[in-house]
């Protein structure tokens, strides 16, 4: 089955039903799921403020963050350095950075609702 990692943008639409979900989704039907282990404080941090921003569905948003670890996502420990260096390379947040060297390293497709971080794949493809 072919791999796909998964940013936090793309996770977050998922767990949460936003808008994109739909989009993501069929993105990612019949992929294996992969993504740095940090995806889990990202996506974390954005249920915490939707929670700060719409307290009357703070349940809710815990719930569906809840079920996070139920999607089946292959997470993984980044090596620091090579990811600093893909940043530098890349002009890109560390964060981000490890995404893309995750993909790299799993030659796995990255699927991310982040604009300029799939302008930049693509641009790093097309060489």
């Amino acid at each position: 089955m072919p791999v796909s990692v998964i940013d936090a943008s793309a996770l977050t639409a998922l767990a949460f039903n936003e808008s994109e979900a739909a989009t993501v989704s069929e993105m990612l039907e019949g992929q294996t799921l992969a993504a740095p282990a940090l995806v889990i404080y990202e996506v974390g941090n954005a249920c915490w403020k939707k929670c700060r921003r719409y307290p009357a569905s703070a349940a809710v948003f815990r719930e569906a963050f809840a079920d996070v670890p139920k999607m089946g996502i292959e997470l993984f420990v980044i090596e620091p350095a090579r990811v600093l260096a893909v940043a530098e390379k890349c002009g890109v947040t560390f964060y981000d950075a490890a995404y893309v060297w995750l993909a790299d390293r799993l030659n796995a497709r990255l699927v991310t609702l982040d604009r300029r971080l799939q302008q930049l794949i693509e641009v790093s493809s097309a060489r």
